[in-house]
């Protein structure tokens, strides 16, 4: 029989259902259930069964709980902002300002041309991906006509329109 996993009193009974019960994060919710079913004396295995969480990330949870207290609970990753931005806000709009005219190499903007401008204005290689990205966001791209060749026959093509 799996034995009894003693949880330290940061919060009663009623205060660990009671966060159990109002949490509107899922995954918060889920932890404070653990806590709670644990403080409460059931075993991790009964735990792991209502639950359906392992009972090594049970003890990781209760590891968490019992050494710093409520704070450990829930899903940290919405706290994460993510990477910053390559080019900041004022980088972006030189970046718009200079789409508006022709690339200084002639043709048109592209990825790799966008990413030889951002390379250039922040000192180090950028892949074109990158430049294609922003360019996207910028709601531009590259508008080139389809090619078309020299003996169609849009005669056909006509008639396939009238079917459709």
């Amino acid at each position: 029989m799996p034995k009894r996993i003693s949880i330290e009193p940061h919060l009663s009974l009623t205060e660990l259902e009671q966060r159990y019960r109002q949490a509107k994060d899922p995954v918060e919710r889920n932890h404070y259930q653990i806590i709670w079913l644990l403080a409460s004396g059931r075993s991790s295995q009964e735990v792991s069964q209502i639950t359906g969480y392992s009972r090594s990330w049970i003890y990781e949870l209760v590891w968490g709980y019992n050494r710093i207290g409520a704070s450990s609970l829930g899903d940290k990753r919405h706290e994460h902002r993510g990477a910053e931005t390559l080019l900041n806000d004022i980088q972006q709009a030189q970046l718009w300002q200079a789409l508006q005219s022709p690339p200084v190499e002639g043709g048109q903007w592209m990825g790799q041309k966008v990413a030889n401008w951002m390379s250039e204005l922040l000192g180090h290689p950028v892949s074109r991906q990158r430049g294609w990205e922003y360019l996207k966001a910028m709601k531009l791209r590259l508008r080139v006509p389809r090619p078309s060749h020299e003996e169609a026959d849009f005669s056909y093509v006509r008639y396939l329109r009238q079917l459709w």
